[in-house]
């Protein structure tokens, strides 16, 4: 069962998306196979190779989608896959048995599964395959009636906001929320590729406020940084269209990362989100070895007899830190010996006649107290 919980969505599988848990890394697969299954297969396995949480891909029922003379409509160059704009598009359709294949294989690799439905016929086609999450186009935000028919689903609906202006949005999410449907919206630039300036990630924090919803972003930049810092500002879900090599024919390979590229952006993500699971100062144990090594110790600076009080000439600050702190240096001197010491022997509070050693934790307060 699919629920909504504050900032987040629960999937069918368990996986939860939302604040306070690790960025959904979704590669985009789109139409970046060319309509060829063995590519598309290859694609799948290298993202769950790479550290993707899903794949994405695109459905398109071309009659649905363009009107007769937007199929017929010459298309050529070097990204054409057809003599018509409509024989383009078919060729890189994959049909729904396909489709269905591919979902069983990304599930078999810990992958969820999802698509953009672009018409009323791909999306009934997508949600009969059971999936986890259906994906509205930035291009399709404003197409009210698709929007309903997604959300009447239940199935929890990520949508993008590129090109979208706030009044576009907000009459978005109010068609949604009506049928009171998990959503998760993606601040996005749909420019291909965009500008690292005109990427806009701030804007996902202005997105969680007026709606309260889980925000992730879907990103069109040529390089990485970007996509981490959303990840770093807290994006639930980070999409990037991927791309097997960068120089095939297609409008998205230019804008796509190959998945070595997605896989490095993987690991800076986690890197990212390591860095910052730690919320409160302390000192770590690996942090205690280092400091016996490389702090400084208080020891005797010349041989002494019992009985002498200790002068600050009489003491030096050597390594390792593995005896008593500097910061009681100023406790140290005065006191009495009872023993001989050594030149270089280390301070113990077992020479002394005086009371017993200072509070380990209170000293150094007193001292940024007294220096306040």
């Amino acid at each position: 069962m699919n629920t909504s919980l504050p900032f987040g969505v629960v999937l069918k599988s368990g996986k939860i998306i939302g604040r306070g848990r690790p960025c959904f890394l979704v590669a985009e697969i789109g139409n970046n196979h060319q309509g060829d299954m063995g590519m598309a297969k290859e694609m799948v396995a290298r993202a769950a190779e790479a550290g993707a949480d899903a794949v994405k891909l695109q459905k398109r029922d071309i009659e649905s989608l363009l009107t007769a003379e937007g199929r017929a409509r010459p298309y050529t160059g070097r990204n054409s896959f057809g003599a018509t704009y409509g024989e383009h598009r078919r060729a890189l359709e994959l049909s729904t048995d396909q489709m269905a294949e591919l979902k069983h294989l990304a599930e078999l690799l810990g992958l969820v599964f999802f698509a953009s439905v672009w018409d009323a016929v791909s999306l009934k086609q997508m949600a009969d395959l059971d999936m986890e999450l259906l994906k509205i186009a930035s291009a399709d935000l404003t197409t009210l009636p698709l929007l309903r028919m997604a959300a009447s689903t239940g199935v929890p609906l990520v949508l993008s906001t590129g090109m979208s202006a706030w009044p576009e949005i907000d009459a978005a999410v109010a068609c949604v929320q009506e049928y009171e449907t998990p959503t998760i919206l993606l601040h996005c630039n749909s420019s291909y590729p965009c500008p690292d300036h005109e990427t806009g990630v701030m804007v996902m924090e202005a997105l969680r406020r007026r709606y309260g919803l889980p925000v992730g972003y879907s990103g069109h930049e040529s390089g990485l940084g970007p996509s981490i810092a959303a990840a770093v500002m807290s994006a639930c879900m980070v999409e990037r269209h991927v791309t097997l090599d960068k120089s095939l024919p297609g409008t998205d390979h230019a804008a796509s990362l190959t998945l070595d590229e997605f896989g490095q952006m993987a690991r800076l993500i986690r890197e990212a989100e390591a860095a910052l699971s730690l919320r409160e100062k302390r000192v770590s144990e690996t942090e205690r070895n280092c400091a016996a090594k490389l702090r400084k110790s208080i020891v005797f600076s010349r041989d002494m007899p019992a009985g002498r009080r200790i002068a600050e000439t009489d003491l030096a600050a050597k390594c390792p830190g593995d005896g008593v702190s500097c910061l009681f240096w100023d406790k140290v001197v005065g006191r009495r010996l009872l023993r001989p010491v050594r030149c270089e022997e280390p301070f113990a509070w077992s020479m002394v006649a005086e009371d017993a050693a200072p509070d380990l934790e209170e000293e150094p307060r007193r001292i940024a107290a007294s220096k306040a």
